[in-house]
Order: structure tokens, then C-alpha cells, then sequence
């Protein structure tokens, strides 16, 4: 097991601050612990720059007004004390995690005073698969929980509460020997994994869920962006399970995840081929910091 997550040489920067590692802590009794009312993002810098940090930080500031509060910095300033804390801590490859949340100055469903922090921490994190695992494809479980109706939860907030049942289905799949799940929807279509969004191939075509009650992810939408400039077709659109046995490739996107190949999914097989590998460099590329012209 490695180092525990509060113990880390470092600093996080809290509240407008940098403050020691060890020291960023928050009371028992606050609210985001006890009633989920907590956002957040999942970033990595590469070559010393967070890439598409302002969409992230874009994404936290609608995932906090969702959840009925304001972050009280503004996306640029999100965006620089993301810099300040990668650079303090000396990274250039890294991970970050940016995270907002009700304090606690009432205890209670009903918070509205509760003042709203926000913290940002980074650490070195590489591939989120085991890489000799992820080149040949990971295989992945079908999980028990749905994704539920969109009318019944924030679904379109990168919010804690909605990672409970990812993490009790990702458990339960690592217990079965598989790398992660699939979750259905609410009407048992094919939704996202447990923290990453999914594409099938299919005659040279790229078919990936309708996003409406999932997050529909950064990486997610750079990697669409690459297959229409290489003038592949990208289907968004309702997918039945039944449907996977007709697909040949297999992927997972995410800012942990980045271009992940799938293998199986429960029964079903897929080979890792030439258009997952193609996206998979061609996302390895966009994320480098571009030089600047002469």
C-alpha cells in the first residue's frame, strides 16, 4: 500500500491560500461529508500545464450552482491557483483535483449560510490502469447499479453523491478480477463506466452514448473533436446492450483514464484495434503543451 492521501510532503492550496499538506483539513461536521453538497474536477497537467483547465474550472463553477452555491473565486482565478499549486509543489506531469463544498456552520439538510471552500491539491498519478494491462485492453464487469433518471439527481454535476454507487460497483468488479464496469442507464441502456465515459467502433465509426444523464466528459469531447478532424463519424445516440456483440473496438475516456482499450465487457469481446490506437496517440499529442511560435 502506498503513502495515505494526508500524508503527503507538499502543499494544497485552500481557500486563497497555500497551506502545508497535512494541514488541509476540514471538521467532522461539515456539511459536504454528511449531505454530499461537494463538486468537483479530475485534471492532469502535462509538461508543466493543465490541459483545457479553464473548462474544468468552467464545468466546477456550474457543477457548484447546480448544487445551489457559488465557488466565490472566478474561473480565472480557479485557473491560476491551479498553476501556483503545480508549481509550488514542483510538478510538471501530474494530477489535480480541484473540490468546493459547504462548510460547517449548520448542521442540517437546509444549509444556506454554510460558508463554501474551495481546496486544490495535485500529486503525481500515472496511468489510472495498470499499463500492460491497459495496451492489450482491460477487461471490464457489468455493474449492478444503473445510472439512475436524471429527473431523480443532479446528473449533469461532477458531484460526490453521484460517485457513491460507482465506487460500491468498481469494488465489487476489481473483487471479480475485472479493471472496472459498465453501468446501464435507468432504462437499461449503455451509459459510461464507473468514472469514465465509453465509445464503440463499428465499421469505421465511432457510436458512444447520448449524455443526458451522465456527465458528458472534457476528455470525452477532445477525443471527439480528434476523430472529426481525421474525418471519422461520431454516432451519439442511444445503445442497447444487446448491441455489443456488433461492435470491434472498444474504449474508455477520461481525464484519469485518457484513452483506455477495452477488451471485454462481461460477455462480450471486442480487440483493440487501429481507430482506438490512432486516438490513443492522436490524445497523447493534443495534450502537450504547444510550443510557441519562433
Amino acid at each position: 500500500m502506498g503513502v495515505s492521501f494526508d500524508n503527503i510532503d507538499g502543499v494544497i492550496w485552500y481557500d486563497g491560500k497555500l497551506v502545508p499538506w497535512r494541514d488541509a483539513n476540514v471538521h467532522i461536521l461539515t456539511h459536504g461529508l454528511h449531505y454530499a453538497s461537494c463538486v468537483f474536477e479530475g485534471e492532469r497537467a502535462y509538461g508543466g500545464e493543465v490541459f483545457r483547465s479553464t473548462a474544468h474550472s468552467e464545468r466546477l463553477k456550474n457543477s457548484a450552482r447546480i448544487l445551489d452555491f457559488e465557488i466565490p473565486y472566478s474561473v480565472d482565478e480557479i485557473d491560476a491557483a491551479k498553476k501556483l499549486v503545480l508549481d509550488s509543489n514542483k510538478l510538471t506531469d501530474a494530477y489535480l483535483r480541484p473540490i468546493a463544498w459547504r462548510g460547517s456552520e449548520m448542521m442540517g439538510v437546509s444549509a444556506p449560510s454554510n460558508t463554501i471552500h474551495l481546496a486544490i491539491a495535485c500529486w503525481t498519478w500515472p496511468s489510472y490502469f495498470d499499463p500492460a494491462e491497459r495496451l492489450k485492453g482491460i477487461r471490464v464487469a457489468l455493474a449492478e447499479y444503473r445510472r439512475p433518471d436524471p429527473r431523480t439527481i443532479p446528473a449533469l454535476a461532477k458531484a460526490s453523491g453521484l460517485y457513491m454507487i460507482c465506487t460500491i460497483s468498481k469494488h465489487r468488479a476489481e473483487r471479480q478480477g475485472y479493471a472496472d464496469a459498465m453501468m446501464l442507464d435507468w432504462e437499461g441502456r449503455v451509459a459510461e463506466c464507473t468514472g469514465a465515459n465509453i465509445f464503440f467502433v463499428k465499421n469505421g465509426q465511432l457510436h458512444t452514448p447520448i449524455a443526458d444523464c451522465f456527465l458528458a466528459g472534457i476528455t470525452r469531447a477532445t477525443v471527439i473533436d480528434l476523430a472529426k478532424r481525421r474525418g471519422i463519424d461520431v454516432i451519439e445516440r442511444r445503445i442497447m446492450p444487446e448491441e455489443l456483440s456488433g461492435f470491434s473496438e472498444c474504449f474508455l475516456t477520461g481525464s484519469a483514464a485518457e484513452v483506455t482499450p477495452v477488451a471485454e465487457i462481461a460477455h462480450w469481446r471486442f480487440t483493440p484495434g487501429a481507430l482506438t490506437a490512432q486516438l490513443m496517440q492522436d490524445y497523447a499529442a493534443e495534450v502537450q503543451p504547444k510550443q510557441a511560435a519562433a
